[in-house]
C-alpha cells in the first residue's frame, strides 16, 4: 500500500461503456426530492435539488453507506440563511451516528442561533442576521475577523451546537458511539458571508475565478488528521500515541496509550468516547470567508471524492456538468471510476456531495478553451502507476494549465482501508514511521 502513485491524463481511451454511462449521468432525470419539515419553518432537503442545490450520495462496496448529507433552507427562520453539512461515518455504529448529527446538529445550531439573538437584544448586542452587514463593514480593513461580532456570535453558537451534540450522543443508548462516530463539514451562508466549522477530514472547497478568469479551486478546510502538527501536539499532550504501520506507511492514526486500537485516522469527529481522553475532540475548526462576485460554488464532499480526485478536478467537473440538478451525481459517478482505476485492489469507499451555487451565471463562459476541456471531461482517462516508494506527488498539467501542479495526497486517505484499525496483538513493534515527538515538529 506504500507505492508512489502517479497520474497519466489520456483523452480518448477510455471505454465506450464509460462515455455512455457518464453521459447518461450529465443529462439524466435529477434526483428524487426528499424534504422534511424543520425547525422555525426551515426546508430540510436530504437528497435532490433546488435552484442552487445539488445533492448525491452512493454506497460504496464496504457495507451500509455510512455517509449521510443535508441542507437546510430558511435556516433559523431566515430566507436568506442556508445550512449545508456532510458527514461521514465510521465504526460498526457509523452509519446511526452520521445520521443522528446530520438531524441533530442544524437544529441545535438553529436553537442557539435563536437564544443568542435573544440574548444579544438584551445585552444591546447587535443581532446577528440584522447586524451583519455592518460587523462585516466595521472590521473591512482587518483580516481577523474573529473580532466581528457577527463572526464572534456564529463561532459561539457552532461550538455549542457540537458539545450538545457530542453529549447526546455519550448519553444515547441506543447507539453504540464507543468506537463509533462521525466527522463533519459544514457552512453556513447569509449573503456575501460564509462561515465554514470542519470536524474530521471531509473538505470543503469553494470555486471562483483568478484575474484571468480561469476556475481556481479554494480549499476551505484543513483535513484534521492525527499527523497534522497542532493536532499531533494535543494527542501527544493527552497521553495518546500517533503512528502508522508498515501495511498503512501514509495513514498516521490515533492509538490509545497502551492498546493497539482504535487506530483512528482522524484526530476530530463526534463520538469514539474511548479516545475522547486522549486527544480527540469534537471542537470543530471554524473560520469565515466573504465571498465575491468571483466565487461560484461550494463543494462540501467525503474523503471517498477526495481520495481520488485533486481540487481541480472537482471544480471542474462541477463546472463542466450539464445541469446543475446533477452535478453532484456526475462528480460522484467520476470518484467512483477513479477508484476502480487507481485502486482496483481496494473497497470503493461511500461518497457524499453537497455542492451550493452561489450565483445564477452560468458554470462557465462560453470560450473556446472552456467547451474544449468540458469536451473532454466524457474522454477522461486516469491512471495509477505504483513505483514502489513513496514521496512528493504532484499531477502533470492539463489541458490550457486547468489543472495545475499540487501535491496530490490521495495515498494520504484513509478510505482504501477502514477508518478504525485494531492491531493483533504483537504488531505493535512494526510500527512504521516518525516517533510522536517527531511528529509535531
Amino acid at each position: 500500500m506504500g507505492g508512489c502513485c502517479s497520474i497519466n491524463i489520456r483523452y480518448g481511451s477510455c471505454m465506450e461503456e464509460e462515455i455512455e454511462q457518464e453521459e447518461w449521468y450529465r443529462n439524466g432525470e435529477k434526483e428524487a426530492d426528499v424534504l422534511r419539515a424543520g425547525d422555525y419553518g426551515a426546508t430540510v432537503r436530504l437528497q435532490g435539488s433546488s435552484k442552487n442545490i445539488s445533492m448525491y450520495t452512493q454506497q460504496g462496496r464496504k457495507g451500509l453507506n455510512q455517509d449521510a448529507m443535508t441542507v437546510w433552507e430558511r435556516f433559523a427562520g431566515n430566507k436568506d440563511i442556508v445550512f449545508c453539512g456532510v458527514f461521514d461515518g465510521h465504526g460498526p455504529a457509523g452509519h446511526k451516528i452520521a445520521r443522528h448529527v446530520r438531524d441533530n446538529l442544524p437544529s441545535k445550531l438553529s436553537s442557539a442561533i435563536k437564544q443568542s439573538r435573544v440574548n444579544g437584544s438584551l445585552r444591546g448586542d447587535v443581532d446577528v442576521a440584522a447586524g451583519i452587514k455592518r460587523n462585516y463593514e466595521d472590521n473591512s480593513n482587518s483580516t481577523k475577523y474573529g473580532q466581528s461580532p457577527f463572526f464572534r456570535s456564529w463561532k459561539a453558537s457552532l461550538i455549542k451546537a457540537f458539545d450538545a451534540v457530542d453529549e447526546e450522543l455519550s448519553m444515547e443508548s441506543a447507539m453504540d458511539s464507543y468506537c463509533s462516530g462521525t466527522t463533519a463539514v459544514n457552512i453556513i451562508k447569509q449573503g456575501e458571508h460564509l462561515v465554514i466549522a470542519n470536524l474530521g477530514d471531509s473538505r470543503a472547497v469553494l470555486c471562483t475565478r483568478d484575474d484571468k478568469n480561469q476556475l481556481v479551486p479554494v480549499q476551505l478546510t484543513t483535513d484534521l488528521k492525527p499527523d497534522v502538527a497542532t493536532e499531533a501536539e494535543r494527542i501527544r499532550n493527552c497521553q495518546g500515541r500517533v503512528f502508522a504501520i508498515d501495511e498503512e506507511p501514509d495513514v498516521f492514526r490515533l492509538w490509545m496509550p497502551d492498546d493497539d486500537c482504535p487506530g483512528l485516522a482522524m484526530a476530530r469527529a463526534f463520538g469514539d468516547f474511548c479516545l475522547k481522553d486522549y486527544g480527540l475532540i469534537s471542537i470543530p475548526e471554524i473560520t469565515y470567508r466573504k465571498l465575491t462576485r468571483n466565487d461560484e460554488f461550494v463543494v462540501l464532499a467525503t474523503d471517498g471524492v477526495w481520495d481520488v480526485l485533486t481540487n481541480h478536478e472537482v471544480i471542474w467537473t462541477i463546472a463542466c456538468a450539464g445541469k446543475r440538478e446533477i452535478a453532484a451525481k456526475l462528480l460522484v459517478h467520476r470518484a467512483v471510476r477513479a477508484w476502480k482505476t487507481k485502486y482496483p485492489g481496494s473497497k470503493i469507499d461511500d461518497c457524499a456531495v453537497v455542492c451550493l451555487f452561489l450565483g445564477r451565471k452560468p458554470l462557465l463562459t462560453k470560450s473556446k478553451s472552456d467547451m474544449s476541456y468540458c469536451s473532454s471531461i466524457s474522454h477522461l482517462d486516469l491512471s495509477v502507476s505504483n513505483c514502489g516508494s513513496h514521496g512528493g506527488r504532484s499531477i502533470p498539467d492539463s489541458i490550457n494549465g486547468r489543472i495545475r501542479k499540487e501535491e496530490y495526497s490521495a495515498l494520504k486517505g484513509v478510505s482504501r482501508v477502514n477508518s478504525l484499525v485494531k492491531l493483533p496483538r504483537g504488531l505493535s513493534r512494526r510500527i512504521s514511521g516518525k516517533p510522536d515527538e517527531d511528529i509535531a515538529a
